[in-house]
């Protein structure tokens, strides 16, 4: 358990001390043996010992950790002082039997070994040998990678490193949390916009739509669009009323509203910076990405200019895209 959900290196573990749990409930410390430690908020502490790195620190850890730290001591054998290395003074290791503490080598030789045997699974995998140190990178890279992140500075603080490019190491992304953040950073519902269309499923069934006649038509609020590329189109966001535009006004757009077999559909329309812009910052943004379309030949060949467009273009009525939730209604 130690090993597992302390983080911390193999000497660091066989170099606890008796006492190295400690219990906190809003800020105040609760005895070891007091049934409050299984509060939900009660916070378990873990002391370090001086490290190849730095000094003597305390971190929060599992409280499941500290229980089996308690339940470890309560069964432990009285073990006489033992000269720690490190600071050149006798202590009371945690880990100790017959008077001897536990070897640094002792979870790599013989606790990994024992759990792989028990678990029918090998010591080794893609990234090498199964080592101690795999706990300590696996629950860095957890915490790092949790739903409420520790930020590198944090994880610094919590491994006891020295520098903060030390942690960068451990602190390694995994493709969930890169897709977490991509889907949040929101690229695609800025960049991309939802237009209605009319599907006329007679030309379609009819074999017109083959043929070359009109068969989807794009709304444009004042109007309808029949260029089939209209995603492709320079001037859809301000149409330049070409040759594929149909005023709602007019008879035939009247015609086009009252035919019957008409599937309305939403098409997805990628956005220009430009484009963006106009939707975003209105219509100063507008009367800038109609005077730079002004010289650019519609679908239908004229440019805006030579239509003469009017000066009060409507902008194009495109929505956001909404994301549901896999499943739902």
């Amino acid at each position: 358990m130690t090993w597992l959900f302390a983080g911390q290196r193999s000497d660091e573990v066989a170099r606890l001390r008796v006492g190295c749990i400690r219990w906190q409930h809003d800020g105040m410390p609760i005895p070891g043996d007091s049934g409050e430690v299984l509060a939900r908020d009660t916070v378990c502490l873990l002391d370090i010992p001086t490290h190849k790195t730095g000094t003597a620190f305390t971190k929060p850890v599992d409280p499941l950790l500290g229980q089996a730290i308690e339940a470890w001591r309560a069964v432990r054998p009285a073990q006489p002082a033992i000269l720690n290395p490190k600071t050149n003074q006798r202590v009371d290791f945690l880990f100790a039997f017959r008077a001897r503490r536990v070897s640094k080598h002792y979870i790599n030789e013989t606790i990994i070994p024992m759990l792989c045997r028990k678990a029918g699974v090998p010591t080794s995998d893609a990234r090498g040998n199964i080592t101690s140190h795999r706990a300590r990178s696996t629950i860095a890279s957890q915490l790092y990678n949790a739903k409420e992140p520790m930020t590198l500075f944090e994880l610094q603080e919590w491994l006891g490193h020295r520098t903060p490019e030390a942690t960068a190491h451990y602190a390694k992304i995994t493709p969930n949390t890169l897709a977490r953040a991509y889907n949040d950073a929101g690229y695609f519902a800025r960049n991309v916009r939802t237009i209605e269309v009319l599907v006329d499923r007679d030309a379609v069934a009819s074999g017109a739509a083959a043929n070359g006649e009109p068969w989807q038509y794009y709304d444009l609020g004042h109007g309808w669009c029949t260029y089939t590329f209209f995603e492709q189109c320079q001037h859809r966001m301000a149409c330049a009323r070409c040759d594929f535009y149909t005023p709602k006004s007019s008879s035939k757009g009247q015609l086009l509203e009252a035919k019957e077999n008409l599937q309305k559909m939403l098409a997805a329309i990628p956005l220009t910076d430009d484009e963006r812009a106009a939707v975003d910052d209105g219509q100063a943004a507008l009367d800038q990405l109609l005077e730079r379309l002004t010289d650019v030949p519609t679908p239908a060949g004229p440019t805006p200019r030579q239509i003469d467009v009017p000066a009060t273009a409507t902008l194009l009525p495109i929505v956001d895209v909404r994301q549901g939730k896999p499943g739902g209604a």
